[in-house]
């Protein structure tokens, strides 16, 4: 059952998706960058509203009250599989940017969509990662959301949390940008970090935590911000995982 329930979920994103790539290559090419980050947040969040509730997955949000109008932060999620990559963006009330494997932006039609709202990175390659950060601090310039997984790649231990990266906090302190930690559950049953074309349906819920300040941060308070995300994360989902 779980077997086939995959390839439905399958079936349904690629029928799902084509109506989605038609009018987001009508945007990027029709709209100026402003305008088609909003439209295509939007598409996102259209998409999954229909989407996940179609795979029996439905999707609760926590926290947005924290997203102050006229303000942009870093948000930080934990990542555990694949599912988080659909609802973490469109979750994000905002237009935003999110780093992304440039491997995937090569997967006909979905690599185009995954493109539009992402900042492509080679992750084995340092230049590309070093390249990365200036074009995320743009985007926060130009009053976007980033939308990053500070732990890098997916969890699949059974931690709470893998160790984080320095990249988001970073670019967070020479942005001088608030940090909005957030949580997604649910989606480790959804999809099991160990098999292979398993999938089984699973209520998701994405919790936003008070932003944590960095105004008058520098560059060598990195690794105390980044240790204040983690733990505040970490003791976050440690206190509500079994209650999702």
């Amino acid at each position: 059952m779980a077997r086939i329930y995959f390839v439905y979920g399958m079936l349904l994103f690629a029928i799902t998706m084509l109506p989605v790539a038609l009018v987001f290559f009508i945007i990027r090419h029709a709209a100026n960058e402003r305008v088609a980050s909003i439209v295509i947040q939007r598409g996102f969040q259209i998409w999954m509203g229909i989407y996940m509730p179609l795979i029996f997955c439905p999707v609760r949000h926590k926290g947005r009250e924290h997203f102050q109008k006229g303000k942009n932060y870093v948000v930080t999620l934990n990542h555990n599989t694949l599912a988080d990559v659909p609802v973490s963006s469109p979750g994000i009330p905002g237009p935003n940017r999110t780093l992304a494997k440039v491997e995937l932006s090569k997967i006909p039609i979905f690599g185009y969509i995954y493109a539009s709202g992402s900042i492509l990175l080679t992750r084995s390659d340092a230049q590309s990662r070093k390249d990365s950060i200036p074009q995320m601090i743009e985007a926060l310039n130009k009053g976007l959301h980033l939308c990053l997984f500070p732990e890098g790649t997916r969890n699949k231990t059974d931690l709470p949390l893998a160790r984080f990266y320095d990249g988001a906090f970073k670019v967070a302190i020479a942005a001088q940008k608030p940090i909005i930690p957030g949580l997604i559950f649910g989606t480790k049953a959804i999809l099991h970090p160990h098999k292979k074309f398993w999938a089984w349906p699973h209520k998701i819920e994405m919790h936003f935590l008070p932003p944590i300040e960095t105004t008058g941060l520098v560059a060598s308070d990195t690794d105390t911000l980044k240790q204040e995300v983690f733990e505040v994360m970490k003791d976050y989902y440690v206190t509500n995982h079994h209650l999702v």
